[in-house]
C-alpha cells in the first residue's frame, strides 16, 4: 500500500509538471469562455435577437401592406365569363392579376403599444441574458475556488504523508537501538493509513471539481485542462463585521440585472393591458386595388370600313316651334365573312384595367365580451407580473442577508481555525521534542500529528470558505468575480 500511495503521489507531481507546461487557465479565462462558448449563453442570445426581431416587426407594421395576385384557369360547362359576366355555355380560359394594397390609419394607439411592449420585452431579454451569465459566473468560481482548495489539501496531505514516512524510519531505527517497545511501530503505521486516506480523499476531489468545471465550460472530460494557481491572499481591509446586510441589498437592487429585468416584464405586462383595451375601440383604415384579366371566350368586332348616314333629330325651340335637324351617324361595317374574332390578350388586359380606392372604418359592436376577457386576463397577468418582481426582490433580500450572515461567520470560523492550527503546531512541535527525549511515547506523538493535521486541514478549508463568503458579498456589490 505504500508502494502505491507513493505511485500516485508521484504521479500527482507529474500532473502537476505536465500542468505547468500546458497553458494554465485563469478564472477570468474560464468566465470569458463560458461567455462566448457556452450553449446556455447562445440560447439568451437567440433570445435577444427573437425579441430584436418582434420589436422591428411591430415597428413595420405601420407600413402599408401590398400585395400582388395572379390567377389562371378553366371554366366548364355553364359558366360565367370573368370578363363579361355573362353565362357562357363552353370551355372558357381565363388570366387575371390584381394588386392591393392597405393602410392602417388608426386604431387608438395599437401599434404604438406594441412597439412600447416590445422594446420592453427586448430589454427584459438582454437584462435575463446578464443574469443568466452571473449565475454561470458565479458557478464557474465556486468551481474555480473548489479546485484550488482540493489541490492544496491534496499537497497537505501528501506532505503529511511523507511526515509520516518519515517518524515510521525513525521508529524503526529506534525500535531496532532498543529505545522503543516494537508495538510502537503500529501506532505509526496507522497514522500512515489515516494519511493515505486523506491522500486518496483529497484526489478524488480534484478530480470531481475539475470535471464539474470542464462540464461548466462544456469541454470534452478528456480534453488537457489545468488551472492557474494563483496565490490567495485574504483581502487585508476585509471586515465582513462591518457589512450591513440593508447597504448590501440596496447595492444589490441596482446591480443585479434579475432585479430590473422583472420590473421590465411588469411594465411589459401592462402594456399589455393598454394594447387588449385598443381592440376594442375603432380602426380606419384606407384601401386600394388595380386589377385586370383576360378571357379566350372575349371576342372584338372585325371593321372593314365605315358606313356614314342621316337621321332626322327633332328638337323643341324655346318658343314652342319644332325644328329638324340632320343628325350624322356612322357605323363600322364588319368583315361579312368573319364578323368577330377573338381579342387580343394585351388589348383586353388594357381594357379590363380597373382601379379602386376607399376607406374602411371598423366599430366593433359586440364579439361575446371576448375583449372585454382579454382586458381582464392581461390585468391578471400584470398583477402575476408584479408578484414575480416582489417575489425576486424578497428572494434577493434573503440571499444578501444570509450571504452578510455567512461572512460574518467564516471570518469568526477562520480566525478560530487559524489559533487552533496554531495550537496545535506548537503542540506537536513539543511533542516531537519530548518523544526524542524519551519523555513520550510513539502513541501521544502520532495523536499529537493527528491534531496538527486535521487543524491544518481545517484552517485551509476555512479559507478559501471565508474567501468564498467575500467573493458573494463583493458579487452583491456589483464588483467583478476574480481572485487577487
Amino acid at each position: 500500500m505504500l508502494r502505491k500511495i507513493t505511485l500516485i503521489a508521484s504521479l500527482v507531481v507529474l500532473v502537476a509538471g505536465l500542468a505547468r507546461a500546458q497553458e494554465a487557465w485563469s478564472l477570468q479565462r474560464c468566465i470569458d469562455f463560458a461567455r462566448e462558448n457556452s450553449l446556455t449563453m447562445k440560447q439568451a442570445e437567440n433570445s435577444i435577437r427573437s425579441a430584436e426581431l418582434n420589436v422591428k416587426l411591430n415597428q413595420l407594421s405601420r407600413l402599408p401592406n401590398i400585395n400582388g395576385n395572379a390567377g389562371a384557369g378553366a371554366q366548364f360547362g355553364r359558366t360565367i365569363d370573368p370578363t363579361t359576366n355573362t353565362f357562357e355555355s363552353q370551355t372558357i380560359w381565363y388570366n387575371s392579376f390584381s394588386i392591393n394594397g392597405g393602410l392602417q390609419l388608426f386604431n387608438a394607439g395599437g401599434i404604438h403599444h406594441a412597439v412600447a411592449q416590445s422594446k420592453l420585452d427586448l430589454d427584459a431579454t438582454k437584462l435575463e441574458a446578464d443574469a443568466t451569465f452571473n449565475d454561470l459566473a458565479l458557478n464557474i468560481t465556486s468551481t474555480y475556488l473548489a479546485i484550488l482548495l482540493a489541490e492544496e489539501q491534496l499537497e497537505n496531505a501528501s506532505k503529511q504523508l511523507e511526515q509520516s514516512q518519515a517518524q515510521l524510519d525513525q521508529t524503526d531505527k529506534l525500535i531496532r537501538a532498543g529505545t522503543l517497545p516494537a508495538n510502537d511501530r503500529l501506532d505509526v503505521l496507522a497514522q500512515i493509513a489515516l494519511n493515505e486516506q486523506n491522500v486518496v480523499q483529497a484526489e478524488n476531489s480534484v478530480q470531481t471539481n475539475y470535471l464539474i468545471l470542464l462540464q461548466l465550460l462544456e469541454l470534452k472530460p478528456t480534453q488537457p485542462f489545468r488551472i492557474e494557481k494563483p496565490e490567495i491572499v485574504l483581502p487585508a481591509d476585509a471586515n465582513p463585521d462591518q457589512f450591513r446586510s440593508d447597504e448590501v441589498y440596496s447595492a444589490a437592487l441596482g446591480t443585479q440585472p434579475q432585479i430590473r429585468a422583472n420590473e421590465l416584464r411588469q411594465a411589459s405586462a401592462e402594456k399589455r393591458i393598454s394594447i387588449t383595451q385598443t381592440n376594442g375601440l375603432p380602426t380606419l383604415s384606407i384601401g386600394g386595388s388595380l386589377s385586370t384579366s383576360w378571357s379566350s371566350f372575349k371576342t372584338q368586332p372585325v371593321v372593314i370600313g365605315t358606313d356614314v348616314y342621316y337621321i332626322d333629330q327633332n328638337i323643341r325651340l324655346p318658343d314652342g316651334s319644332i325644328a329638324t335637324f340632320g343628325l350624322e351617324v356612322e357605323e363600322p361595317i364588319l368583315d361579312p365573312n368573319e364578323p368577330f374574332t377573338r381579342a387580343d390578350y394585351w388589348t383586353q388586359l388594357d381594357n379590363n384595367f380597373g382601379q379602386s380606392v376607399g376607406l374602411q372604418l371598423s366599430v366593433p359592436i359586440y364579439n361575446a365580451s371576448r375583449n372585454s376577457i382579454a382586458v381582464q386576463q392581461a390585468r391578471v397577468s400584470a398583477l402575476s407580473a408584479k408578484i414575480a418582481s416582489d417575489q425576486a426582490k424578497q428572494r434577493l433580500q434573503s440571499d444578501v442577508l444570509n450571504a452578510v450572515t455567512a461572512a460574518k461567520a467564516a471570518r469568526r470560523a477562520y480566525v478560530a481555525a487559524e489559533k487552533s492550527f496554531e495550537a496545535a503546531s506548537m503542540a506537536y512541535d513539543n511533542a516531537q521534542k519530548r518523544y526524542d527525549l524519551g519523555a513520550i511515547n510513539t502513541f501521544e506523538l502520532t495523536t499529537a500529528k493527528t491534531n496538527r493535521d486535521a487543524a491544518e486541514i481545517e484552517v485551509t478549508r476555512a479559507r478559501f470558505q471565508y474567501l468564498f463568503n467575500l467573493k458573494i458579498v463583493d458579487f452583491y456589490q456589483g464588483r467583478p468575480l476574480k481572485i487577487d
